[in-house]
């Protein structure tokens, strides 16, 4: 039988002609698949951007925030439970609605935006025991802009909800983690120091963060350290919170007698305190003590846990120190502090904070009972200095609080501040 007759035989076969119809079919059908997954590739290769960020990244609650601000009409929603401190001080619940791990689509400056919120199961973060999250942007194009300004609204955004307010950072592991509830700015005027002291500081502070040029015209590292002294309950610590919300700086606080604390680990948490922050180191003396007491007591210069004196040092002024920094420290007892500590370059203002003067008490008075007349605080400062020459600010205020809408009752019973 010729070919050509073979092949007719073949086409006019039913059943080889169902067959065929059907690979073929199926081929086309595969080819269309793969060719749909090969463009949606190159689509998605060559015109759509996306955006990962880890939970991990400080921006990853802001984006969180943000998203619960857009995604309105998701229905898919995990929920956020915080806290509000209100003006008078009262505690409030707040729940925020949040999308939920999964995909949610929102409309965003004339593009529609995919946004993926990832959860790993099997993943945890060992500090917080929480699991490994990210969130992915994907939107159509390749400006890079969009994302920009979604995190810029986003910083915005949560910048808002913190505003007049000071936020508080402590040392958790190998990062700074905010813990309680952001703080009322304290004004400066409500901590009253000797006179010119505090605007002596204020000016010093604000000098040093407007000239960061200066400092790398002439090589010196852009950085300043203070330290306040004196007896307990003067005010010192009082001052920093009062000087942050002045500044509109948050505050990282930092106890080097931490026994889990390191050299290494000090200096991590240095190098990556939140921008715009005041480091305050507490009591500093209670971690180390100067060489020459040390002689006394060879035990106590060797600190509280595995910080070492040159860890300390190093990280303050030394080859890894890190620069566009303000670190105060505290102490009540300046004479059992090394020489090495508080020289210039590691401490470059050095501010006794003591007992109450004349002037002090006068101020204190006027600011508790502002419709007295200044006699009225100039009788209660000689009375209580008759009283005692060692009066700090903390027990003016408890004795204030006592008599708070009786000026008179605070004069007479001048006597009790001691007690």
């Amino acid at each position: 039988m010729p070919f050509a007759d073979f092949v007719v035989a073949l086409k006019d076969n039913p059943y080889f002609g169902a067959g065929f119809g059907l690979v073929g079919v199926g081929t086309a059908l595969a080819l269309a698949r793969k060719g749909a997954q090969l463009g949606s590739v190159v689509f998605r290769r060559h015109y759509m951007i996306t955006l990962e960020v880890p939970s991990k990244d400080k921006s990853y609650q802001w984006l969180l925030s943000w998203i619960s601000h857009y995604a309105k009409h998701t229905q898919h929603l995990s929920v956020e439970t915080s806290y509000r401190q209100h003006e008078s001080g009262r505690i409030s619940t707040k729940f925020d609605f949040i999308p939920s791990p999964g995909n949610h689509f929102i409309w965003y400056r004339r593009k529609w935006i995919r946004i993926e919120r990832n959860r790993e199961k099997q993943m945890i973060n060992l500090q917080t025991g929480t699991p490994w999250e990210s969130v992915t942007f994907t939107a159509v194009g390749t400006n890079r802009d969009i994302f920009f300004n979604i995190l810029q609204e986003a910083r915005e955004l949560a910048l808002k909800e913190q505003e007049g307010r000071t936020v508080m950072y402590t040392a958790m592991g190998a990062e700074w983690r905010q813990f309680g509830f952001p703080r009322r700015r304290r004004p400066l005027a409500s901590v009253v120091l000797e006179e010119g002291v505090s605007e002596k500081i204020v000016q010093d502070v604000k000098e040093f963060i407007r000239n960061p040029k200066w400092y790398n015209e002439r090589g010196i590292p852009y950085r300043r350290g203070y330290l306040l002294y004196g007896p307990p309950g003067c005010g010192k610590s009082s001052f920093i919170t009062a000087l942050a919300g002045e500044l509109e700086h948050s505050i990282c606080l930092m106890s080097l007698s931490d026994r889990s604390l390191s050299d290494d680990r000090l200096n991590h948490l240095l190098s990556v305190a939140p921008q715009q922050s005041i480091i305050l180191l507490e009591d500093v003396d209670a971690a180390f003590v100067s060489r020459d007491l040390a002689t006394e007591n060879p035990t106590a210069y060797q600190g509280m846990g595995r910080l070492t004196f040159s860890g300390l040092l190093n990280a303050l002024d030394g080859v890894a120190s890190t620069e566009a920094r303000i670190v105060f420290m505290t102490t009540n007892h300046v004479d059992r502090l090394d020489p090495a500590l508080v020289r210039p370059g590691r401490v470059d203002l050095k501010q006794y904070v003591g007992h109450c003067s004349c002037w002090q008490l006068r101020c204190m008075f006027q600011r508790f009972y502002p419709e007295q007349p200044p006699v009225a605080a100039e009788k209660f400062a000689e009375q209580a200095l008759a009283v005692s020459d060692r009066i700090s600010a903390a027990q003016v205020q408890g004795h204030f609080m006592l008599h708070k809408a009786d000026p008179d009752a605070a004069t007479e019973n001048v006597g009790s501040i001691v007690h």
